[in-house]
């Protein structure tokens, strides 16, 4: 991947503080810098190298040598090479320079973000904010902007008096300067890396709180809704110190702020102390928030001050060992959530979200391993992807496990103590771990990390007596079930086996293509489960004699939701690929029809959801909804539309998740239902609960015409809620109406919706319709000059290309996407075209393959 001519900075000089002093101007879009620089000079020299993009410097002059520099820019690098009259001697240089920059409006560097006052209605204002990972800090100043390159930040910023202005840690002193104007200087920072420093300037309200370890926290919310802070703040006063008490080493930053931005590219950065985050994964209305958003909001509260520690103390040396950062970080905050919501049930909700979504593209021949060489800034933005962030927790989700939770813990305790206001790679990790636990952590764990892709382990039974021996093959999983080049892959898998009597009745590694082995105890009747709660990171494909008894266990609900939720993934799986039946796979959904698990039903949806994509391409698509109806019928009368007094956090969200999914299958009478209730709330005769109104409003309109879509878009106009404002968008794509998809797609490239938005109206479009996906990617392919210029690198644009390419199923439509990115590349979606290339063929095959066998059987239910 590593681009071969792409250098890293030279390190003859290198930073150790940075005084930074900026005054934005947010009429002008413009900002000015004063920055001096203290560095180590290694060896001497002339030149200083530093990275540096759309700044323009006024000067550069050595203090200590009393010199000017010369200014050269290479812009392709992003660096700038300051070049002295005489060398810079071995010792402690001291740097000024002075410069301009720009507020983009890219949401990358330091940019502005457009909101508006309460008090102020229809005027539109400005905030100044930062967005700096990967490598943007190098468009505010001139730095080492590499995370390996870490100094020490004193920052300073002149602000309008009636703005906020924060930083990465406390304010030390504030005084007017002139005009309207404060200057407000922020205490040093610890040592870190360029892309942790953020500053914000605006204007916000709080709610505070101080934890039980004296560290003040502050949630910042546009003004007026400090009470939506309320949630997220408790989240967080709980989440600081079950981190200090697990990694037993404390917060070092005496605060810790979280702020919700109006414009935002990622969903939030966990810059130190000063977390940025959207405003729908922080706000919590109490009466427009459904449950699920509840959820995504303590989970993200939960991954960003994850890696305060894990990240921002201890920092991976280079690109390369990203997912140390957000593999970790995705795993921790389960493990936190379900410590501070245990109602969630989170560890399913892991199954069916970060381990399903890592198996689903780790099983393409055009995924890569954890650990990727990484050169040039285009190729950094494209490892932050499922690999890096879900098969990264997965791994490490088996390697917890397989160590155990004390051995764990006294690790991670070694590792973020040895190599604190550090960086470090992967080997020290596992080094860490290894000595705290005795075991062989690198030998196992390479073979996680250093190779794509994952096994799936064949297992035949005999019974002997009262003992079962087993038959244990592991060989690649490949989506088009076909090993061929990756005959020799073999992983060192930990494996548990469990039975009806012994929830862990065996335990061992699996360090051979092939090994046999017996459980003592097991009857002829009892079943066997290889790998029970889907702890280790491979699928199971068993024999129909080993299988069988698993089934009874499945219907009669003594396999955990985990189990339950595996065993159909991994059906799923197989038939895909070929290696087993999609009619099989649906008779085992049948055997879910009384499922209660709202994460094991997640899970079926995503599945269902994918068959139903393929046969939509079909002339007997209404056969297999009539049967996706029949399968969600009881939990809908179950449930029912009103919520119940005994209704559990689950509960709530399989009603909405279930009404929604026999509306969109067909349903006449759920449609009917939500038809109704959209009228009372279009008119305000009654108010739509929260939890239902993404099922109503997709409902209405995938059911309406014209005059539904101008209503969706009345009630977009009117709420100042993004996540109202989100919610509509992303069921407005979901109508029958070419005319109607055509708006839909016309106003994610208008005013009316912020940048970061605009994917869901794509989103909305791409998963309603063959007719609207073709629409969807003809309009991409016309308007991809503007998303272009538009998104330019953001990883935003690489996402529209999945959504703009995903779903497709003729080899047609495989050559047409490959050639129209052939004629126009994208650098930070090049590893995404190829995979859904892949993805395309394999729903052709599967189509071709297994079509006739679906219609015949549907036609008998």
């Amino acid at each position: 991947m590593a681009t071969s001519n792409f250098e890293r900075l030279p390190t003859d000089v290198v930073p150790k503080n940075y005084k930074l002093e900026l005054r934005p101007d947010l009429q002008k879009f413009t900002f000015q810098g004063k920055l001096s620089i203290t560095a180590e000079v290694r060896n001497s020299t002339k030149k200083v190298v530093l990275n540096s993009a759309e700044i323009e410097i006024q000067s550069a002059r050595d203090l200590q040598g009393a010199q000017d520099a010369t200014v050269t820019f290479t812009e392709a690098d992003e660096t700038v090479t300051l070049e002295f009259p005489s060398e810079l001697p071995v010792g402690e240089a001291t740097i000024d320079i002075a410069y301009t920059g720009i507020l983009n409006d890219q949401m990358r560097g330091f940019y502005r973000s457009k909101y508006t006052h309460p008090d102020h209605p229809g005027e539109e204002r400005y905030a100044a904010v930062t967005q700096f990972e990967p490598v943007d800090a190098r468009r505010t100043l001139p730095c080492w902007d590499e995370p390996a390159h870490k100094a020490t930040f004193d920052v300073t910023l002149v602000v309008p008096k009636d703005r906020v202005a924060l930083s990465n840690m406390n304010v030390v002193s504030t005084e007017e300067v002139e005009g309207d104007l404060k200057r407000v200087t922020f205490a040093q920072t610890p040592v870190m890396s360029s892309y942790l420093l953020a500053f914000i300037v605006g204007e916000f309200d709080h709610v505070e709180a101080t934890d039980e370890n004296g560290v003040l926290v502050r949630v910042y919310t546009p003004v007026g809704k400090a009470e939506q802070g309320r949630f997220a703040l408790d989240v967080a006063v709980k989440t600081l110190p079950f981190y200090k008490d697990y990694f037993n080493v404390a917060y070092p930053l005496p605060k810790m702020d979280l702020i919700a931005i109006p414009d935002f590219a990622a969903g939030a950065m966990e810059n130190w102390g000063l977390v940025t985050y959207r405003e729908r994964l922080l706000l919590v209305d109490p009466v427009n928030t459904p449950a699920i958003s509840k959820q995504y909001v303590a989970l993200v509260v939960g991954h960003e001050l994850a890696h305060q520690w894990f990240g921002n103390l201890v920092t991976m040396e280079w690109w390369t060992h990203l997912w140390l950062n957000e593999g970790f970080a995705t795993w921790i905050e389960y493990l936190c959530v379900d410590h501070t919501h245990p109602e969630y049930e989170i560890w399913t909700t892991f199954l069916s979200r970060e381990y399903a979504s890592a198996m689903s593209m780790d099983s393409l021949a055009n995924s890569h391993p954890i650990e990727v060489p990484v050169g040039p800034p285009s190729e950094v933005e494209e490892i932050f992807d499922t690999i890096s962030y879900c098969k990264g927790a997965s791994v490490i989700r088996m390697l917890y496990d397989w160590i155990g939770r004390e051995d764990f813990r006294k690790g991670m305790h070694s590792y973020l103590t040895k190599f604190a206001y550090q960086n470090a790679k992967t080997e020290d990790l596992w080094a860490s771990l290894a000595e705290a636990s005795g075991k062989p952590i690198p030998t196992v764990m390479s073979t996680w990390t250093k190779q794509m892709g994952y096994p799936v382990l064949s297992v035949d039974g005999k019974q002997e007596g009262d003992n079962r021996v087993l038959t244990i093959f592991q060989k690649k999983f490949c989506a088009d079930g076909s090993i061929t080049g990756f005959e020799s892959m073999q992983w060192q898998v930990p494996i548990t086996i469990a039975t009806s009597k012994n929830p862990k009745a065996l335990t061992f590694i699996l360090d051979q293509p092939s090994t046999t082995v017996t459980v003592e105890g097991v009857g002829p009747d009892d079943w066997i489960l290889v790998n029970p709660d889907r702890i280790g990171y491979y699928r199971v494909s068993y024999s129909s004699g080993t299988l069988s008894p698993l089934l009874s266990a499945l219907k009669d609900g003594t396999l955990s939701a985990q189990d339950r939720l595996g065993l159909q993934n991994d059906a799923f799986a197989l038939a895909k690929a070929g290696v087993g039946s999609t009619v099989d796979v649906l008779r085992l959904l049948a055997s879910y029809t009384y499922e209660t698990s709202y994460t094991v039903w997640e899970s079926l949806v995503a599945n269902l959801s994918s068959i139903n994509r393929l046969l939509q391409y079909t002339d007997f698509h209404n056969s297999f909804k009539s049967f996706a109806r029949k399968l969600f019928a009881p939990t809908v009368v179950k449930l029912g539309w009103d919520p119940k007094d005994t209704d559990s956090t689950l509960d709530t969200m399989l009603r909405s998740l279930s009404l929604g999914q026999h509306g969109s299958y067909g349903d006449p009478d759920t449609i009917a239902e939500a038809q109704k209730r959209f009228k009372d709330h279009v008119e305000e005769k009654t108010t739509l609960l929260a939890d239902l109104k993404s099922a109503v409003y997709t409902m209405a309109l995938a059911n309406g015409d014209e005059s539904t879509f101008d209503q969706m878009m009345k009630l977009h106009d009117s709420v100042d809620s993004n996540e109202e404002k989100v919610r509509l968008l992303r069921c407005l794509g979901a109508n029958k109406d070419n005319k109607l998809i055509q708006r839909c797609l016309d106003l994610a490239l208008s005013d009316k919706v912020r940048t970061q938005d605009s994917w869901c109206l794509l989103f909305s479009a791409a998963r309603t319709s063959p007719e609207s996906r073709q629409t969807l990617w003809s309009f991409v392919k016309e308007k991809w000059g503007i998303f272009e210029e538009k998104f330019k690198s953001s990883f935003i644009l690489s996402r529209i290309v999945d959504i703009a390419t995903s779903g497709f199923v003729t080899e047609e439509q495989a050559l047409d996407v490959e050639q129209f990115f052939k004629d126009h590349p994208c650098p930070t979606a090049e590893r995404t075209v190829k995979q859904n290339c892949e993805a395309i063929r394999l729903h052709a095959k599967w189509l071709q393959r297994d079509a006739p066998a679906i219609k015949e059987w549907l036609a008998t239910q």
